[in-house]
């Protein structure tokens, strides 16, 4: 599925050409496009050759500044501007979509970003079609995308403004992690993450809601969710974790967390929960690893946490603790467990 869509502006958004002077104006069905993508949690942004200030002062004009994040208005490359926005939103650049009414600027993105997706302007009424652009499902936490995106803007804004240790900052935020059995409500956020989480994703394997369902019902497996708040807002059920139980040992077949809390510190709570759990439980703690070209990070998390490998089957691993290490949950965080 595609994350963001990143607009140009002259005869792509609008009509006319903004430095020439012209009276540009929205074009036809853009305003219901863009709040329609927005309303599946589609991200939007903007890579144009424009002055700044003036494109932004007409953006506003229009009524549709707010709806775009990370807006990149300058005379660079459109590539350097679609590799800017990636980095601020830190999701994966096979997840966008850029849309601009030249062909050189399309091809140069092309050139530069091969992973990224290029659509001609003139089919700026297809969008909305995209199978990348429609799912199946709309989340509530989906449908709050752009506005959390937004929160954790004002959070960023607030470290740089902070003076003192960083893990001064993180405690000031008032941090609640709470981690539940996930119940029937919790199904499609759970798929969606499944679908869309690939850095900070065990296995990337995707599980449909149907078998969620099942393995949520089976009392072999735990399905562990979690959500994470703080005084800025909610960011949503940010993580998820399977479990299967046996007699004697417990293997966590799937652990996964949202890449937006990668730089809250909270990575590795849910993992420690697990291994206090089957500590306390007196049971042996494997966990399955399936590399891929992105999960790397997942991979140092369970290293990082004393799991180390049994058994290797190509790509797939597993991985075991042996709980000798004591797991404490950071003091910044409060952690709050409905079992």
């Amino acid at each position: 599925m595609a994350k963001c869509v990143v607009w140009d502006l002259d005869d792509t958004l609008w009509h006319g050409t903004l430095s020439a002077g012209d009276h540009v104006t929205l074009k036809p069905g853009v305003l219901d496009l863009i709040r329609t993508l927005d309303s599946r949690g589609i991200l939007l942004s903007i890579a144009s050759k424009n002055n700044h200030d003036d494109a932004m002062r007409k953006l506003e004009e229009l009524g549709v500044a707010e709806y775009f994040l990370y807006p990149q208005i300058n005379w660079n490359s459109k590539s350097s501007s679609v590799s800017e926005i990636q980095k601020r939103l830190n999701i994966g650049l096979d997840t966008f979509v850029f849309v601009d009414d030249q062909p050189f600027e399309r091809d140069e993105v092309a050139f530069a970003l091969p992973e990224v997706e290029t659509v001609d302007a003139a089919d700026y009424l297809t969008l909305d079609a995209l199978p990348r652009l429609s799912p199946p499902v709309v989340t509530e936490d989906a449908r709050r995308r752009r506005l959390m995106y937004l929160e954790d803007e004002r959070r960023s804004e607030s470290e740089l403004a902070y003076q003192g240790p960083r893990e001064d900052f993180l405690r000031s935020l008032g941090m609640v992690f709470r981690i539940s059995r996930a119940g029937g409500d919790d199904l499609l956020r759970l798929e969606e993450l499944t679908k869309r989480t690939s850095q900070l994703n065990s296995t990337g394997i995707h599980y449909s809601h149907e078998q969620l369902e099942t393995l949520m019902h089976d009392p072999g497996h735990d399905l562990w969710v979690c959500e994470l708040t703080d005084r800025y807002g909610s960011y949503g059920k940010i993580g998820m974790a399977l479990v299967a139980k046996g007699q004697d040992r417990w293997t966590i077949k799937m652990l996964l967390m949202s890449c937006r809390t990668v730089s809250k510190g909270v990575g590795t709570v849910l993992l420690a929960f697990l291994i206090k759990r089957a500590t306390a439980a007196e049971k042996r703690l494997f966990a399955d690893f399936r590399r891929t070209s992105r999960n790397r990070q997942m991979l140092l998390t369970y290293q990082l946490a004393n799991f180390r490998v049994v058994s290797k089957d190509g790509d797939d691993h597993v991985y075991e603790n042996d709980l000798t290490v004591s797991q404490d949950y950071p003091d910044y965080i409060k952690v709050e467990v409905n079992a």
